[in-house]
């Protein structure tokens, strides 16, 4: 399911009328009529579509991260794939005031790369990856990794953020990210590593110069990002399925 599916970002278009679209055969903006609603919501839908058009051209994820229900954000993927950018972080702890960021990976456009703190990790670093992103995708990002690293570095991350903890659970998947990665068959190469051993890991390194347990941390780190991949193409597929699929036919969900 691309955008140009989508209606419900245009001001007074709920479910509800979008399915009404759909069923009428407009699954996509070159579709609308604007007489097949009432005239306010007809004019509605129509200025939506004209700057949505010109808004994708010019790749602004950020006009349909401010535009787009909350819960609805996951509709751009496959628009701004490319530039979406994975990420997760390790801590010594979990209140920003009294512990560190260790190591942050970020997966975009088929790479990862792992900033780690008293080599490269930096506030020019992080704002420079964020800002060349066209969206950021997390687990449980919004409530903990973001606001770490804006009280961490003197952020301000403006990017459009899709936090897959809540994404899953609109496909009934619930609980920490391990857990939902075995329930939708994503395997871990070092399933003995969790946030309390990340912990652990960061400190031998930090204290007994262990290179080898900054290297598991990193892969760690580097794996939870990189999933995140996968498990967004899961849901991805699972939630058009769900929403967009039952009302169209087949070759217009490609």
């Amino acid at each position: 399911m691309k955008l140009q599916n989508s209606f419900i970002a245009a001001s007074g278009v709920g479910e509800k009328t979008e399915r009404k679209l759909w069923r009428q055969g407009v699954t996509h903006w070159d579709d609308f009529d604007d007489d097949l609603l009432g005239p306010k919501t007809g004019r509605n839908v129509r200025e939506f579509i004209d700057a949505a058009r010109e808004r994708l051209d010019a790749g602004d994820a950020d006009f349909f991260g401010e535009n787009l229900p909350s819960g609805s954000l996951w509709r751009a993927y496959d628009n701004f794939a490319d530039g979406v950018c994975f990420f997760d972080i390790e801590t010594t702890g979990l209140d920003s005031a009294r512990h560190d960021v260790t190591t942050v990976s970020l997966h975009r456009g088929g790479d990862t790369r792992t900033y780690v703190q008293g080599e490269d990790l930096t506030a020019a670093a992080l704002r420079e990856e964020f800002a060349e992103s066209s969206m950021l995708v997390s687990f449980n990002g919004k409530r903990f990794d973001q606001p770490f690293l804006e009280d961490s570095f003197d952020l301000d991350v403006t990017t459009p953020h899709l936090d897959l903890m809540y994404t899953c659970k609109q496909i009934g998947l619930s609980g920490g990210l391990k857990s939902v990665e075995k329930e939708v068959g994503i395997d871990r190469s070092d399933d003995d590593v969790d946030g309390r051993e990340a912990v652990r890991l960061w400190h031998r390194y930090d204290r007994d110069e262990d290179d080898a347990a900054l290297d598991r941390l990193v892969k760690y780190n580097r794996e939870d990002a990189e999933n995140l991949r996968d498990l967004l193409e899961h849901v991805h597929e699972s939630l058009r399925a769900d929403v967009f699929d039952p009302y169209v036919p087949e070759e217009a969900t490609n």
